[in-house]
Order: C-alpha cells, then structure tokens, then sequence
C-alpha cells in the first residue's frame, strides 16, 4: 500500500499514510468546573515575561488568552510547517504554567498512552522524548521540544493526545466514525481531505482518510477530558484543521467541558475570513514562505511509482 506524505493538507498529522489503525470508543467522564480561581490567576499573566525568543514580533499572546477566560482547555490550531506557531506554542506554555494554571500540555504530536509523568522536573530531553515515543522524523523535536521541555521544566505533564498508529486500519473501516458527523460536516471533512491530498486521492480512499482524521479528533477529546483538572487549563496543540469547532475536537468533547479555540493563521487575511467562524480567535502570525505542496505531493508520488515499477523489472 503506498504512503501519503503530508501536504499543506487537512489531514494534520506528521506523515499522513494509508496505514492500519482504529477507535476504541469510551465514555467521558467530567465534573463541572469552577472557574473563579482560574480567571483570578491568569488575569495575572499580563505580568509575565516571556523571553524574546517565546514570542514573535507583532503578537501578544498573554493579553490574548485573557479573552478567552474562563475556559477548561485551550486548543491551539497551528500550521506544522511555520516556526513561529511553534514559538507560540511555548509562549503560551510559560505563561499558564508561570500562573501554576496549566494542568496538562496535550499533544497532537505523540500518541494516547504516551506521557511524562513519571519524570521529574529535571528531566533531560533524552527522557523526555523516550517517554513519549518522539517520532523526530515526523515532528521535529527542534520546533516542538521548547514547548514541551517548558512544561516538564515547570512539573507539568505532558501527554500524547493522537490516536495509536496501531488503530488507524480499524479506523479506516468503522463507518460508526461517519454518524459522529452531520451529513453536512462529514461531506464537508471529506471534501477537506479530499483537497488536502491535492485532489490525487483515489475516491475510494476518501471517506477511509476521513474516519482516520475522525478517530484523531476523538481520540484528542478523550485525551483533554479525562486531563481535565478543576480550575486548571488542559492545553492542546494540534493542526488548525483539528480545533476547528465545526468539525473537529470540540464536536466530540463532553458537554460540560468548556473549550476555546485559538487559529494560528500563517496566511491572507482573506484566509483569515473565511475561518473566523470556526474558531474563538483567529491568532495573524504574518505570511509563512510560499510553497507548492501539491507539486511537492505529486513528485513523491511519482518517484514512488518509479521506484515500485524499478523492483518489479528484471
């Protein structure tokens, strides 16, 4: 079966392929929140220092998340690809643990299962990595393991959030992923998928790719609900495709579990437009480098079948 690499693409995760995997479904459990002590510690943050590295030129993210109070998890929606999302990332994992107010980092970037808990503070990034099963060819640990190192730094656990590599083929054949879905939504997911892989998917392997992206999406909401901590924040990194809160993680989270969702937006503001009703703020981070993934997407495929016709030559 051949890999998809990722593009630019819907479907967020480091190395998109046509793999084996699947959902094991579970119920939720949560207790209601209160929330008062929370708002009175992060309204602090407007104290915090950051280090100049932490946050880009021209964005304030401590002032930011003051608007999105009171809130029981925190999702941040970057582009993979772009540094200054992942500059954000740590930003904001200094902040909320500087106020003792984050409870869990959450983590698209490692699988369920995955997690820091049982190191210390003084943890080397050696550790830490083994512990979560860092996939560095996926996910560079250059971009992403400032944010994390920062949360074990400050005693906070850091735990994967992805759905198991070894469940994606059962996911790819649950259609019970499809009802999770509006008719609407799922068309409008599948479509996403569909563009994402540049229009090269085979059709039959559409809605497939769909319960996969699916799968991941409930298998994050499991993750923050049962890391949700009474007056803390359970913060998520994630692609922009997966906080999307008309189709995303926040479809699938329980009720009583309050959820904001942040868009780190890379792209023109007429892109910016377009998401602004999918998300409880939209974060301009200026424009990222243009590149053509679809070209890019469509060479890989190519010199795949070149390499797959080469083996079968005698």
């Amino acid at each position: 079966m051949p890999s998809w690499r990722k593009t630019r693409c819907w479907c967020t995760e480091a190395r998109p392929r046509l793999l084996p995997i699947g959902l094991e479904p579970s119920a939720f459990r949560m207790a209601t929140r209160p929330l008062a002590a929370l708002v009175a510690a992060l309204a602090l943050l407007g104290c915090t220092t950051l280090s100049p590295a932490a946050a880009p030129p021209g964005l304030d993210p401590i002032s930011q998340l003051q608007q999105l109070l009171p809130a029981d998890a925190i999702f941040l929606g970057e582009q993979h690809d772009v540094p200054k999302h992942q500059q954000i990332h740590r930003a904001v994992v200094e902040a909320l643990a500087g106020q003792q107010t984050l409870a869990v980092l959450a983590l698209e970037m490692a699988s369920q299962g995955q997690s820091t808990e049982k190191l210390g503070s003084d943890a080397s990034e050696d550790a830490v990595r083994a512990a979560l099963h860092w996939n560095n060819e996926g996910w560079p640990w250059s971009a992403y393991g400032p944010a994390v190192m920062a949360a074990v730094h400050a005693g906070v656990p850091v735990v994967g959030a992805n759905l198991p590599s070894a469940r994606v083929r059962a996911a790819m054949t649950d259609s019970a992923l499809d009802a999770l879905l509006s008719d609407p939504a799922l068309q409008a997911q599948q479509e996403k998928v569909r563009v994402g892989h540049c229009n090269l998917l085979p059709e039959s392997q559409i809605a497939p790719m769909t319960r996969v992206q699916i799968a991941r999406d409930v298998a994050m909401a499991q993750t923050v609900a049962r890391a949700a901590l009474r007056g803390k924040i359970v913060l998520l990194l994630a692609g922009g495709g997966h906080v999307d809160r008309s189709l995303g993680v926040p479809l699938h989270l329980p009720p009583d579990l309050t959820a904001k969702t942040v868009l780190l937006q890379a792209g023109p503001a007429s892109e910016e437009a377009e998401s602004a009703g999918n998300f409880d703020q939209i974060w301009p981070t200026g424009p990222a480098p243009v590149k053509d993934y679809c070209a890019d997407f469509s060479q890989q495929r190519s010199a795949a079948a070149a390499a797959s016709r080469s083996k079968k030559e005698p």
